[in-house]
Order: C-alpha cells, then structure tokens, then sequence
C-alpha cells in the first residue's frame, strides 16, 4: 500500500472488522438455515458446496475491508471519500439485509430483488472508490463477481422452487 504508515494499523484493522461485524450479522440469519430450509431447496448442479461459502466469504471480507480502509484514509474532509463511504455503507447493509430476507425469511424473491440491488451498489461502490484509489476499486472486483454467481444461483434457486 503506498504511503503505507505503521500508525495506520488499527485504522486498517478496524476496517476489516467492521466488514467481518457486518457479515457476521448476515451469519446470524443463515448458518441456522444451511442445514434445514436451504438443504431441502432444489438447486442447480453447478451450486457450489457448502464448505466453499465461508473461505470465499471471509477472503472478500477481507478485500471489502482493505478497499474500505484505503479510502477511509484519504480522509473524512473529502467530500467524494464521504459519498464513496456512504455507497460503501449502502452495499453492506444490502449484503446483511440479503441474508436476512432470503435465509432468515425464507424469500427467495426478495433475496433475488436484494441481490440485484446489491449488486448495483458494489458495482457504484466500485466507480466511487476508484475515483479516490485504484487500488481500492480493483480489490472490490472479486466481490463484484462472487455475487454476479451468487444472484445466478439465487435466480436459479427461485426458478427451481
């Protein structure tokens, strides 16, 4: 990271907390579910196993916390790292909000209507955090495209159900 300074640290791992914080909520909703509703689902063959969603979750959150601290640290005087911030703050309250209505309300619709939602605020999330670091941007890709498969899923979950 450049200009990277050790006193920066908490601040980094504040921002990585405050991603796991925020899926652990979702967490909250679905971990009761994955073994009960979900497993009775009908689901297309190219769903990936269960094992993989915790590693692939906890490796974005990760990312999704280093994008966040790279334009957090530009400032909170910036007008444009405020507004990134606020999308930012958007797309993980969608991110819980999914969990929430489509494990823990059994709606697979609404988690459809959810995901796309929350599939357009990473994709601003993104553009907004470019604009401020680069680097920052790119890290939210991989996010941008675990949840372009998992609106899929969610979409051939409803179509199966």
């Amino acid at each position: 990271m450049e200009g990277f300074n050790v006193r920066e640290i908490p601040k980094l791992i504040l921002s990585v907390l405050i991603v796991f914080t925020a899926g652990a909520l979702g967490t909250v909703a679905t971990l009761p579910e994955i073994t009960t509703w979900y497993a009775q689902l009908a689901k297309p063959a190219w769903t990936p196993p269960n094992w993989a969603f915790g590693p692939v979750w906890s490796t974005l959150y990760v990312l999704i916390g280093i994008a966040f601290f790279l334009v957090w640290r530009q400032g909170l005087d910036r007008r444009d790292v405020r507004y990134a911030l606020l999308i930012f703050a958007v797309q993980l309250i969608l991110n819980i909000l999914w969990s929430v209505v489509f494990f823990g309300l059994h709606s697979i619709l609404g988690g459809f209507i959810l995901i796309l939602l929350l599939w357009i605020a990473i994709f601003a999330n993104i553009i907004a955090f470019y604009v401020i670091s680069r680097a920052a941007g790119i890290i939210l890709i991989p996010y941008l495209v675990w949840v372009s498969i998992a609106s899929y899923l969610n979409y051939s979950v409803y179509l199966l159900n």
